[in-house]
């Protein structure tokens, strides 16, 4: 079991707006996840890997293959209240999930 979180590369945000964004879309898409899976999660050390993304066309696409093979999954989009000056999508979590699963969708991708 783990959870990626693709982050936009092209946004260049300071470390820590980027940290806040990737927590942000952690927490939404454990959420959205089935208490099983988030228990079955838990147990194993909750493993979570941050990967980038070049920009938000990207991260739209992974969306879509994430839906397509039905991975729960929570997009981000800043509120531009500190660091943007309008809204932002920054990035994209996926899972917890089954570790083959998500790395069939994301495993090219570097990290982050």
């Amino acid at each position: 079991m783990k959870q990626v979180i693709l982050l936009r590369n092209d946004l260049k945000m300071p470390l820590g707006k980027a940290s806040v964004q990737v927590a942000h879309a952690s927490v939404e898409a454990t959420l959205k996840s089935e208490k099983k899976a988030v228990e079955e999660w838990r147990r194993e050390g909750m493993k979570k890997v941050v990967l980038k993304v070049n920009d938000e066309k990207e991260l739209l696409e992974y969306r879509k293959l994430a839906d397509q093979a039905k991975l729960t999954n929570a997009l981000i989009t800043d509120a531009a209240k500190t660091f943007f000056n309008e809204p932002t999508t920054t990035c994209l979590a996926i899972g917890p999930d089954d570790e083959e699963k998500i790395d069939k969708l994301t495993g090219k991708l570097k990290m982050a």
